[in-house]
């Protein structure tokens, strides 16, 4: 099974961001460690800033199924969940912090609805666990 994995804006900065909330493990070192424990799947990952490109990315369509961090666009982008919205391969969401604990503003998820499951509040183990929740 091809696995995507996708990160939104800022998470690129995993690691050294904000480490309270988001920790100091790399997306790096958690994909490594991914990739030892499940050498059964291809675990593809993509990073971007911008919006356009995490669609363009969800549009090539060459995973088997998709895990996904839309970090701040979770609360606004419309567009993601549009693109989302057409993906028939099982999706699970995943954010590293608790939304439900952050600001009003995150604590509302607008690609949530368009996701077979999500996972809030786990650190990076929520990558790991929705690797466990696919089926």
């Amino acid at each position: 099974m091809k696995i995507l994995i996708v990160n939104g804006p800022n998470l690129n900065l995993l690691g050294t961001r904000e480490p309270e909330i988001y920790g100091t493990v790399s997306m790096e070192d958690c994909l490594e460690r991914m990739r030892g424990e499940f050498t059964s799947y291809d675990i593809l990952y993509y990073q971007s800033n911008i919006e356009g490109e995490i669609i363009n990315r969800l549009q090539e369509d060459d995973f088997d199924a998709l895990i996904i961090n839309p970090g701040a666009f979770t609360h606004y982008s419309y567009a993601i969940a549009d693109c989302l919205k057409n993906i028939r391969q099982q999706k699970i969401e995943v954010h590293i912090s608790n939304i439900y604990t952050r600001e009003e503003f995150r604590q509302k998820s607008v690609t949530a609805a368009q996701s077979d499951a999500v996972l809030s509040g786990f650190g990076m183990e929520g990558y790991r666990l929705a690797v466990l929740g696919l089926k």
